[in-house]
């Protein structure tokens, strides 16, 4: 199993922009050090708690500060742009890290950002995949291009020179184009079925109960089985809250109590959750009444936290629970306490991952 990490950076409101997004850095760089395999993180543009409006500008920030870690767009909300912008700075991106990186793609969940882009009462999912399909024809088309859809239109055919090369959109550094991923927030989730088929792969999202978590593998592998592909559990990502500390008191704290990051991850989560009509999330029961998802049952489910060995025990019961997966994706939050988040990414690198791996191997 493979750590990676993933951050959708809830900060507190009104905590300097600059520093979250500084330590925002500081945690992917740390993250390259310690040997994580990919590292993600998302965009919201009207939300100033998530303070990244752009996860393509992020990860240009870190290209060439970062040696090993492959970096994706954790993702980009396609509705709210348009094929051609994305088609144009996910090449330039991938140029910047010579193929270092993963393309995450989402239709979006934030529903201020719908409104501010217009698109409250417009279909996302279609304009998701009409975004999707115009992108990946960009790259595998020569300008110039001509491509119109019910959403957008993508042409240089008035201004084109191609004899110095204007109207024409530059192509990714990978052949025929990134890897695609897109991350998994539902239960029982086709769109994960329709990912495996198109030869992307997805990530169980952080804020999904392990038993909804367990589904996606069945419609992966519904997914590869349509299409012939290869079924490989090394392709399935799942994202988990984890808080590592040097004893059990000491991350139940920073866990757990108020002040606590993933605390405050999940309060605003919860609060966004349900405006949003969408608390089945964080059910077990689908008739599970609303008054009782609770900040406290909600911590509980889905935040790991303890030592080490707890921690190593806690995974492997997950594993256990949802099946073989290949990435054990991390999920940031805030620095409240510098040391403490730094020492939870150290001590699952460097003690927690080669345990569960030991573990795996004697299976």
């Amino acid at each position: 199993m493979d750590l990676s990490f993933f951050t959708m950076p809830i900060h507190p409101v009104g905590k300097p922009v600059s520093q979250s997004l500084r330590e925002d850095r500081e945690a992917f760089l740390l993250a390259d050090r310690l040997g994580f395999k990919e590292g993600y993180c998302g965009e919201h543009t009207t939300d100033l708690a998530e303070v990244i409006p752009s996860t393509v500008a992020f990860m240009a920030s870190l290209a060439y500060e970062t040696k090993h870690i492959r970096l994706g767009t954790g993702t980009i909300n396609m509705p709210n742009s348009h094929p051609a912008r994305i088609a144009a700075e996910v090449a330039m991106l991938d140029h910047m890290l010579e193929g270092r990186f993963n393309f995450g793609i989402s239709p979006g969940g934030l529903m201020s950002d719908a409104e501010v882009f217009g698109n409250l009462e417009k279909d996302r999912n279609e304009m998701f995949l009409e975004c999707i399909n115009m992108v990946l024809a960009i790259w595998e088309g020569e300008a110039p291009y001509n491509l119109k859809g019910k959403y957008y239109e993508v042409s240089t055919e008035k201004t084109m020179m191609p004899e110095i090369g204007q109207g024409s959109i530059i192509k990714p550094y990978q052949k025929p184009c990134p890897p695609i991923i897109g991350t998994a927030v539902a239960p029982f989730s086709q769109g994960v079925t329709e990912m495996a088929a198109r030869g992307w792969d997805p990530i169980s999202a952080n804020f999904l109960l392990p038993k909804w978590v367990k589904t996606h593998w069945a419609k992966y592998v519904e997914g590869c089985e349509r299409v012939g592909r290869e079924i490989d559990s090394a392709n399935w990502r799942v994202a988990k809250n984890i808080c590592v500390a040097d004893d059990l008191n000491t991350a139940r704290r920073y866990a757990c109590d108020p002040g606590s990051p993933y605390v405050f991850y999940y309060e605003q989560l919860l609060t966004k959750l349900r405006a949003g009509g969408r608390l089945n999330l964080f059910k077990e029961d689908p008739d599970m009444p609303d008054s009782d998802v609770t900040l406290d049952y909600v911590l509980d489910k889905l935040v790991i936290y303890g030592d080490v060995e707890s921690v190593t025990d806690q995974v492997l019961a997950l594993r256990e629970n949802v099946g073989d997966f290949g990435q054990l994706v991390y999920a940031g939050h805030d620095w409240a306490d510098p040391d403490l988040g730094r020492r939870s990414m150290v001590l699952m690198a460097e003690q927690v991952m080669p345990r569960i791996n030991a573990a795996i191997g004697n299976h």
